[in-house]
């Protein structure tokens, strides 16, 4: 996608006139942005979108890199990041993100729209963990096994070779039941 069918609020139109313009169906909302109404809405439109939230040296992360890799028809309400440098970094609070302190190395990342996203696999191992700080995460973990099928096979392998990181075992049998599910509907 190119840069320029992408309108966020306050570069080329303000708000209210990208309003309006939803309102005639020009534009549509995508995120953080608007885009024309006959534009597809795929992985790029989404992550460029989020790119004005993502801070540097961070990566989109959990719920947010599973809507940017096409899970769900809405953005989370808070997006997610995780730091991409090995070293701790500061990062400005933002209301409408959550800053996770944990670092993610480059073979986990992937580049959309020259925004660094959690891999799949990386994304849907993010959400098993953090499901017992935040059982929400589950819908999330849901939509994006629907629209990524073998994610969890190897978010399974890679929770298998995890050692004392926090809610490892029920991430891999919510990993384990949710790949049983895909299984029966595909026979």
């Amino acid at each position: 996608m190119h840069p320029a069918l992408l309108y966020l609020p306050g570069r080329r139109l303000t708000l209210p006139e990208l309003s309006a313009a939803r309102l005639d169906g020009h534009v549509i909302e995508v995120g953080e942005g608007y885009i024309p109404a006959d534009l597809p809405e795929g992985a790029g439109v989404r992550a460029a979108s989020l790119a004005p939230l993502i801070p540097p040296r961070t990566a989109a992360s959990g719920p947010s890199a599973a809507w940017v890799h096409g899970a769900g028809d809405r953005p989370p309400g808070r997006h997610h990041v995780r730091r991409t440098v090995e070293r701790r970094i500061r990062v400005l609070p933002q209301a409408r993100v959550v800053f996770h302190d944990v670092y993610v190395p480059p073979e986990h990342l992937v580049l959309i729209s020259g925004v660094a996203i959690t891999s799949p696999t990386r994304t849907m191992l993010d959400l098993a963990l953090g499901l017992h700080r935040d059982p929400s995460l589950l819908e999330w973990l849901r939509l994006l096994a629907t629209v990524v099928p073998h994610a969890a096979d190897d978010a399974i392998t890679q929770a298998e070779g995890l050692t004392r990181v926090p809610g490892t075992k029920r991430a891999i049998d919510t990993l384990c039941r949710l790949r049983e599910r895909q299984d029966d509907v595909t026979r």
